[in-house]
């Protein structure tokens, strides 16, 4: 019987193997045998008196479910984290319990500083009762007779805001001033809570759009008129009016006729937008916001009556040498995409797209004075509001179509900006001659500075690094820094090194034409033409027009501080509107407080998320 073999291999390399194993055994000496048993006795032996061989220490694990370490590796570990604790996060726990002083934002740039004189301007501009904290010490109650001869006004048309260094209210700039206002808060009000005034532009708003909710009848469906103005003045009239006397606004003694229009579709459109943009300021107070909702749906209806399509200020000669409207078309495109904004109604946006509107608006026909953005000319304004829509919904078919033309022509309108394209004439000094270097030119510069800030700031709000004027690429720091020149040519970087801007800086105008400011707040009552030694006097005004952005320096850089040139020295609403938006856009003060560029979302709240088919055109559209 063989035995088993466990590892493999040949059996005769086994039994090969015990053979000689066998042999050896016989071949040993038998002395050696028996020293080697002695040795081994000796070693037994020695073990009884040494005792056992010492035994080795085992070291001790624990087993931590995912491995096993040695006991003595974990006490380390735990160690190490007590003293990191006390010597590390015991002090940061210390340091942060102490309480701090916050630090100190950062000092407001120039023009924040000027955004917060731009604004007092409306205040010293308010007409009506005043409230105790308007701020313009010289300023009181005025026009509070105002409308007494419109029967069907309860209370008269008191309020609003005088125009410019007279005393008349035109509701037309008045309307456009309160939209550019309220865009200025919808797409910035971060900034303006950072800088401290989202209060007071929020106040100067309603102030606004109260009272223009009184120059038609706001309760009702369906109107047939507005009030178009409050005031009046002949062209070198001899008879007391507001532009033959001169007069503060609370001594005010002569005529003030209303005037209304039964035809209005460019001042019904402008308030329409008016109110429908400060519903989207005044969202948290419901009641407020619908009240002006449903106002500007009633005027707009008025605006888009067929057959009473005729301009408001045609052939009204106390409207028409002032503010005398060249379209209406503008109007309803501007109007139609803010109603839209605030309604989230499709009608309006079917209405704004309908290729038939930019056609009549001629919107693409690159025409130069069409994409200079003012008081009379909305379209840039309208084809940026649409813009928007496209860059931050796409909200694609059926609006698309209408919505990239508008968007081109937007692009186009940046262009013509630069100097570089040759569109418009600026001074040697650097101003923007977007009127042709006719009078009151700062307030085409402001306008048209805010809506390329505000592009500037979509396009990056969308990840847009900029776009193309033909083969060379404009950036959005390239659109800014624009804007920005303007600016600071206003306040002071031209060749006058001036502002001109009342109270920014050292030096600026300080013969306003301007009654209120000229006039001294002494407690005498002058007559029509009492006031006149004010008027021609070469002292400084007694009276300080905060923040009031005058007309402007003309073609040569050329500016007479006298009141004698109203063209270059007199304030206006839509000016300081234009500044306002403008200097919110560009300043940088409130970064750190986390302000963005733009609000995003603000402007949509209402618009629904889901775009339906456009409905057809309403049988009442007429081109």
């Amino acid at each position: 019987m063989y035995s088993a073999n466990h590892w493999g291999g040949s059996f005769e390399i086994a039994d090969g193997a015990a053979e000689d194993d066998h042999s050896r055994n016989m071949d040993l000496d038998r002395g050696a045998l028996s020293a080697r048993q002695h040795h081994e006795l000796d070693e037994t032996q020695q073990s009884w008196l040494l005792g056992p061989p010492e035994a080795k220490k085992k070291d001790k694990y624990v087993d931590l479910g995912c491995i096993v370490v040695k006991r003595k590796v974990l006490w380390w570990a735990f160690w190490c984290v007590v003293a990191a604790f006390v010597l590390i996060g015991l002090p940061i726990i210390i340091a942060k319990a102490i309480p701090h002083k916050k630090p100190r934002p950062p000092p407001p740039d120039q023009y924040t500083e000027a955004l917060h004189k731009a604004l007092l301007f409306f205040n010293a501009q308010k007409s009506g009762r005043l409230p105790k904290n308007n701020g313009i010490p010289w300023r009181g109650n005025s026009g509070l007779s105002d409308g007494s001869d419109a029967k069907d006004v309860k209370g008269g048309l008191v309020g609003g805001y005088y125009d410019a260094g007279d005393n008349i209210k035109f509701h037309f700039p008045m309307a456009f001033s309160m939209t550019l206002l309220s865009w200025s808060v919808i797409e910035y009000s971060a900034k303006y809570k950072a800088v401290g005034e989202y209060d007071h532009v929020r106040e100067l708003i309603k102030w606004g759009t109260d009272y223009l909710l009184l120059t038609f009848n706001s309760s009702a469906s369906t109107i047939d008129k507005i009030y178009a103005q409050v005031g009046a003045a002949k062209i070198n009239g001899t008879q007391p009016d507001d532009h033959h006397c001169w007069n503060r606004p609370e001594d005010m003694a002569y005529p003030r006729p209303t005037i209304a229009v039964s035809s209005g579709p460019d001042l019904g459109g402008e308030i329409a937008a008016a109110l429908a943009a400060a519903s989207i300021v005044f969202r948290d107070n419901a009641a407020y916001s619908k009240k002006l909702t449903q106002g500007a749906a009633t005027v707009y209806k008025f605006a888009r009556q067929s057959g009473h399509r005729t301009p408001y200020s045609l052939r009204q000669p106390d409207i028409e040498y002032y503010y005398n409207s060249t379209s209406y078309w503008d109007e309803y495109m501007w109007s139609a995409a803010w109603m839209y904004y605030a309604t989230g109604n499709t009608s309006y946006i079917s209405f704004a797209t309908d290729p038939r509107l930019p056609k009549n608006a001629k919107a693409f026909f690159n025409i130069l004075d069409f994409s200079v953005f003012s008081w009379d000319n909305k379209l840039p304004g309208a084809q940026l509001l649409l813009s928007r829509l496209r860059m931050f919904l796409n909200p694609g078919y059926p609006y698309e179509e209408s919505l990239i033309g508008y968007h081109n022509a937007t692009s186009l309108n940046m262009c013509m900006y630069f100097p570089r394209f040759n569109s418009f004439n600026f001074t040697k000094g650097g101003m923007a001659l977007f009127n042709h270097g006719n009078g009151q030119p700062l307030q085409y510069v402001v306008a048209n500075s805010f809506v390329a800030a505000l592009y500037a700031d979509y396009m990056e709000a969308v990840n847009v690094p900029g776009w193309y004027c033909g083969p060379n690429f404009m950036t959005t720091n390239d659109l800014r820094d624009f804007a920005k020149s303007q600016l600071n040519y206003i306040l002071g970087d031209n060749p006058r090194k001036m502002s001109y801007v009342v109270g920014f800086g050292k030096k600026y105008p300080r013969h306003l034409h301007h009654r209120g400011a000229s006039t001294p707040h002494n407690g005498v009552k002058y007559s029509c033409t009492g006031g006149y030694k004010w008027r021609d006097s070469k002292k400084a005004d007694p009276n300080l027009l905060n923040g009031a952005m005058v007309g402007g320096p003309d073609k040569n850089d050329g500016f007479k501080d006298s009141r004698n040139t109203f063209g270059q020295n007199e304030p206006t609403l839509v000016g300081n509107a234009g500044l306002v938006a403008a200097l919110v856009a560009i300043t940088s003060s409130g970064k750190g407080a986390g302000v963005t560029a733009v609000d995003k979302n603000t402007m949509f709240s209402a618009v629904p998320p889901m775009f339906p088919a456009a409905p057809p055109p309403p049988s009442s559209w007429k081109p």
